[in-house]
């Protein structure tokens, strides 16, 4: 007889969970995924150098229908109880906003019925019991209060067949079915709130999808704010229902005969001259309207979306963003109500799907006030205004030209540093402070835009050489212009997925503007290499963190002082119309008039040089792994987070020992806070995470890897192998004390300077005997280096 205690959990799933789902109806093909990794583990940036968190993954997902997800089931071997990995399945059911939770040792289920809100809500249940998929599909349904056949119809409309495999990602599997049932319930007025950069327009491709095939919204407006948005939805993600049924609507010219829509809000309303062209549709030609990026003012009723919006009331309305607006005279969740579904910028990058982000702070001399002496006169002849000026009125009510120079050198010093051609963002105060801005950066960047000469450009509404290069820009696949100075037009709605550096040099009092331009930069391209983002902030701007309203935290936050370079330690080996500008241009002299009250005769903004301008002070922050500031010393939280995970050195200790993969080990500690890299700059950077640890932790002597080498040598235990067994071994020792202990982990090892020099891998493993020997004789020189009595 089968000892089901003898049988791996592997086992348990293959003989006894499958064949119990099986026998109650479901296809093991279509409906029942197992070992599901649903997120892709959060980016974890050690220096120039990152690694991914842990995956979440179920056991098994079961779904009723195409994506729509509707069990999860955890395993476990037949030694646990039954329910022992309840408490881990329910978490991911949270996630996942599954309904029903089963766990199972082999011998039976428990079963958790989220669907219940009294009564018993934990059972256990036989392996012949395990329900069909039509049952809980029934109870699923009567949950959700889908309870027409019409309802019915519309929630059980399968999603587009994408032959090319592509899915949608849980979160929006989420966001699709939570806004197909709100429509199927009634309900008219919707608003799913994404980050940016997770996919809204993908997402509102499969919603429409669904809700035209099942034949309850036949033509649908999809309303935007950029003509870029328009082809790029309309050509990418929107291209399965075939051009022949979709239209863009430009210079206001309407024709009727088409499905689906798209249009510019702009391109809809009209002013005096020009006409209102939404209204050449009867009110009830639409049945869904779709507003991209609806925190641009949908909900105010004196906008021209509200004036689309209230002509086709009859239509069912989406409105998506990833930022809502919520002020005295704009509220979203007033006109659309609670959203149906968040999907937040913290939750994406601790999913791994988007960009975590480090922040350099830098303050120069004069932020907190310059005063002109009397009578002081700008470049072009106008006498300073006598008042402290301040970071609000850097370049929109004064203009200084060294603290301009300053900025544009710190930018150039930093993308030395780490990358010359990193995709760069400078946003700035107005048009005018865009374009100063680009001259500064073309001088500090001769050597580059001598070669390229679009190395640098203003990318603005009033400058057409400027917007022609906004696709070059944001194609992954070109690698000029690398810096784009701008006002307002790249805040939002446009896909940067390369940017890797956003510097502030404008004043953001808005948290959505705020949300929106770190969004800028939060995609992730791993095969290019573009795993985290830098934002360099000169206008206090990124105090904004610790706004309650905000979500996504940086990994470091970074101060350098005057003498100290714009990269962070550890990073030094490293790596239309413009919407909201209000300033105008200054005339030819630099003089501009005030166009918001006052005086017509003060000047809107004055032009100041020769005014000494430097760095102020140096301050390294870092944030840890709870997303929280960390404002005790370094050393003091490593010590926190270590003796919260080891009770002692001698647990720590074994717990090294016994790590088959030791860089497996310094991967968790960094998912705890644990910042090896930035602990190595401050305490030696000739100390392995070992010794790091200990010396930190727990009060060790700070031995490098130079000392522990040195007293493995002394030992000379070498000898009992023999002559080629010797050099590899002392080739390793060699390896670990130049690049620490991870080096001579790698499997390629053998293979690499100077080993490879010693022989084929084949012949160097032979010198130890089989392959098991030669394991063996690595984990024994590891054991020495870390021999306590070192």
């Amino acid at each position: 007889m089968l000892d089901k205690k003898k049988l791996s959990e592997r086992d348990i799933c293959t003989k006894y969970i499958n064949p119990a789902i099986q026998k109650a109806g479901w296809d093991m093909k279509r409906q029942v995924r197992e070992e599901v990794s649903f997120t892709d583990g959060r980016i974890i940036v050690q220096g120039k150098i990152h690694t991914r968190g842990k995956q979440k993954r179920a056991d098994y997902i079961l779904y009723a229908k195409d994506a729509e997800p509707i069990a999860v089931i955890e395993a476990k071997d037949n030694n646990k109880p039954i329910g022992s990995g309840m408490q881990q399945a329910l978490e991911y059911a949270e996630i996942l906003q599954i309904p029903f939770v089963f766990t199972s040792n082999g011998d039976s289920f428990v079963f958790h019925d989220k669907t219940l809100s009294e009564g018993q809500l934990e059972s256990e249940i036989a392996l012949e019991e395990f329900p069909s998929p039509s049952v809980l599909w029934e109870k699923y349904l009567a949950y959700k209060g889908i309870v027409t056949p019409e309802a019915r119809k519309i929630v059980e409309q399968e999603y587009y067949p994408d032959d090319s495999g592509m899915k949608p990602r849980y979160y929006q599997q989420n966001a699709i079915n939570r806004t197909v049932e709100a429509v199927a319930k009634g309900q008219d007025r919707v608003i799913l709130v994404m980050a940016t950069g997770t996919g809204k327009t993908y997402t509102a491709f499969n919603i429409i999808w669904r809700l035209w095939k099942a034949g309850v919204k036949k033509r649908i407006l999809f309303l935007a704010d950029r003509n870029a948005l328009l082809t790029q939805t309309k050509n990418g993600d929107f291209s399965p229902f075939g051009n022949d049924i979709m239209h863009i609507i430009k210079n206001r010219k309407i024709d009727k005969s088409y499905q689906i829509y798209f249009a510019l809000y702009q391109g809809l309303t009209g002013n005096e001259e020009t006409k209102n062209a939404y209204k050449e549709f009867s009110k009830d030609f639409f049945d869904l309207i779709v507003i991209d990026e609806c925190h641009r003012g949908s909900a105010s009723e004196a906008s021209a979306w509200r004036e689309i919006l209230d002509h086709f009331e009859s239509a069912t309305q989406i409105g998506l963003t990833a930022t809502p607006k919520e002020t005295k005279d704009v509220s979203n969740m007033e006109y659309f109500g609670e959203p149906v579904y968040t999907y937040s910028l913290k939750q994406g990058i601790e999913d791994g799907f988007l960009a975590p982000y480090k922040v350099v702070r830098i303050t120069t001399t004069i932020d907190e006030g310059w005063r002109p002496t009397a009578g002081l006169r700008d470049k072009y002849g106008n006498e300073i205004q006598d008042r402290i000026y301040n970071l609000k009125d850097y370049d929109r009510k004064l203009a200084v030209d060294e603290r301009t120079q300053l900025v544009a050198q710190k930018i150039t010093a930093y993308l030395k540093a780490t990358d010359r051609f990193a995709k760069t963002i400078v946003f700035c105060i107005d048009i005018d402070h865009a374009n100063r801005m680009r001259q500064a950066l073309i001088n500090e960047n001769a050597d580059m835009v001598a070669k390229h000469p679009n190395f640098v450009v203003k990318i603005t509404g009033d400058d057409e050489v400027g917007k022609r290069e906004l696709d070059n820009f944001t194609d992954v696949e070109e690698r000029f212009p690398v810096i784009a100075t701008t006002s307002k037009m790249l805040t939002t709605g446009i896909d940067t997925k390369m940017v890797k550096l956003v510097v502030l040099e404008a004043n953001i009092g808005s948290m959505t503007e705020f949300k929106q331009i770190i969004g800028r930069g939060t995609r992730i391209r791993e095969a290019d290499g573009k795993v985290y983002f830098t934002i360099m902030d000169f206008r206090k701007a990124t105090n904004l963190f610790a706004d309650p309203d905000f979500d996504g935290d940086p990994v470091q936050i970074y101060e350098p002082s005057p003498t100290e370079p714009v990269v962070p330690p550890e990073e030094e080996t490293d790596i239309e119309n413009e919407v909201g500008d209000t300033t105008a241009h200054p005339p030819p002299g630099g003089v501009g008039i005030d166009i918001v009250g006052g005086d017509e005769s003060e000047p809107k903004k004055y032009y100041v040089n020769q005014i000494p301008v430097s760095i102020a002070h140096e301050r390294v922050q870092y944030y840890g792994s709870d997303g929280k500031l960390i404002t005790e010393s370094l050393k003091d939280y490593t010590k926190k987070n270590v003796n919260n995970e080891f009770a002692s050195l001698d647990d720590f200790i074994q717990r090294w020992n016994s790590s088959e993969k030791k860089e497996e080990l310094i991967k968790e500690l960094a998912e705890q806070g644990v910042l090896i890299e930035a602990l190595r700059e401050e305490v030696g950077q000739d100390m392995d995470a070992f010794d790091l640890i200990c010396h930190v932790a727990f009060d060790q002597p700070a031995l490098t890897r130079k000392e522990r080498a040195s007293a493995v040598r002394k030992r000379n235990y070498f000898t009992k192998y023999g002559a080629v067994a010797q050099k590899v071994l002392e080739s390793l020792l060699a390896k670990y004390e130049d690049e620490g202990i991870t080096s001579i982990e790698q499997g390629t090892i053998l293979k690499v300077k100077p080993l490879n020099k010693l022989g084929s891998p084949v012949e160097l493993v032979r010198a130890f005997g089989k392959k098991k020997d030669f394991v063996d004789a690595v984990v024994e020189l590891e054991r020495e280096i870390y021999n306590t009595g070192a």
